[in-house]
């Protein structure tokens, strides 16, 4: 009788454990800034929360499974599938019309028109003189990207949403 009132006991112990698994394998989980490409924004070894099921819209900071080096990258959406993207003299356009571009640290540079495909975005890193992003490898498909950055939580100084 004792071994059932203990198993009784662990129940929500162990249903506790399960959901949280749950939560950060299906919802959110914790991601880490490897490097500057980001600088501004996010900083080397900053610790975010990375929301899995968000709706990708232009300027929210995605992660992604870049298939080019086999490495998992922080960047910012600027093209959204279906759209023509191209930058000239530092300047964005989508579908023809300048876009704005706060967030960028450094010069664009060029890049020639292009078409997005039904299952492609176009991503920068804000810090572009360093970025390896679609400039260097081109548009990225919807299924590597796993989600979008929504919350910081380390360093405290910059607790809260990005």
């Amino acid at each position: 009788m004792k071994v059932k009132k203990i198993l009784w006991e662990l129940i929500p112990y162990i249903a506790i454990v399960i959901l949280i698994i749950i939560i950060r394998i299906f919802i959110i989980t914790p991601v880490r800034v490897d490097g500057s490409s980001m600088y501004n924004t996010l900083e080397d070894g900053d610790i975010l929360l990375l929301y899995k099921m968000a709706k990708i819209d232009r300027y929210d900071i995605v992660v992604l499974d870049e298939e080019y080096d086999n490495e998992i990258i922080i960047k910012r959406i600027i093209g959204l599938p279906g759209e023509t993207v191209e930058i000239k003299n530092n300047k964005i356009y989508i579908n023809d019309e300048e876009i704005a571009d706060d967030y960028a640290f450094g010069d664009t540079g060029d890049y020639e028109k292009i078409t997005l495909a039904d299952d492609e975005y176009f991503i920068l890193g804000d810090n572009r003189l360093i970025s390896k992003d679609s400039r260097y490898f081109g548009p990225v498909k919807e299924s590597d990207l796993m989600g979008e950055v929504v919350f910081r939580i380390w360093p405290f100084s910059g607790f809260g949403s990005v």
